[in-house]
């Protein structure tokens, strides 16, 4: 199986998640120095068509081919879109978006010759709530859910599932270094934990088991679908305590 962004965040909680089930784990990402032994690094940038390609071949090489794919390369962007320039927006949907479907168009050679092949993108709350100040990561992430619908509709008589998670806010290092750019880092963590339902952010092994089910053949009837793990966002409405 392949993971991009695999080596951090949820990418690597999900690359290690699928060792420690007796996967062959293959993490594309710009530096991969640091991996577990389990773990085969691959230098790819998804933003270069070519070196997705390359990595993609040597994966399929070294293991024989490529049964699962897991999109979980990706960048942020804070602001409204007065605030965002053009260069966020070409970063954001140049790596989020585009970046997936380069992995996907890569990997979809020797997805086809799999028997249990299957596509998990990460997407987010963002493509269906109004986060504030995201205006350029909820226009990628919403892109995203689109991307997996239509990738579910083309590819469904060639065997190959597509389906996407939509995670809360999660914490992972990504986040950390986000909050850094707030005036008052605790109270914007603090914002962030109660952005939750259950009143904390998601962990990074909470997302990689959703994950691992979508891309097991135990979800074998189950393909355009978005599986929220969002610490009830999206549907819950508690009362204050």
């Amino acid at each position: 199986m392949v993971v991009t962004g695999g080596a951090s965040g949820i990418g690597l909680a999900t690359a290690t998640a699928f060792a420690a089930r007796g996967a062959h784990v293959a993490v594309l990402d710009l530096v991969t120095d640091g991996l577990d032994d389990d773990l085969a690094g691959f230098h790819a940038d998804v933003t270069d068509r070519e070196s997705v390609d390359a990595a993609m071949a040597a994966v399929a090489e070294r293991f024989g081919g490529v049964d699962v794919l897991v999109n979980s390369a990706g960048v942020s962007c804070v602001g409204t879109v007065e605030e965002a320039t053009e260069a966020d927006w070409d970063r954001v949907l140049d790596i989020n978006v585009r970046g997936t479907a380069r992995a996907c168009a890569a990997a979809l050679p020797y997805l086809t010759h799999s028997e249990h092949a299957s596509i998990v993108n990460v997407c987010s709350i963002g493509a269906m709530n109004g986060l504030p100040r995201r205006a350029v990561y909820n226009a990628s992430k919403g892109a995203i859910l689109s991307l997996t619908y239509a990738m579910a509709t083309d590819h469904v008589r060639e065997g190959v599932r597509v389906n996407c998670v939509s995670p809360g806010t999660v914490s992972t290092p990504f986040v950390e270094r986000m909050l850094q750019d707030f005036p008052d880092p605790v109270a914007e963590r603090a914002t962030l934990d109660a952005r939750q339902a259950t009143g904390r952010m998601v962990t990074p092994a909470e997302v990689a088991g959703a994950i691992m089910y979508l891309a097991s053949p135990s979800a074998g009837s189950t393909t355009g679908t978005a599986l929220e793990v969002d610490g009830g966002v999206t549907h819950l409405r508690v009362r204050p305590q």
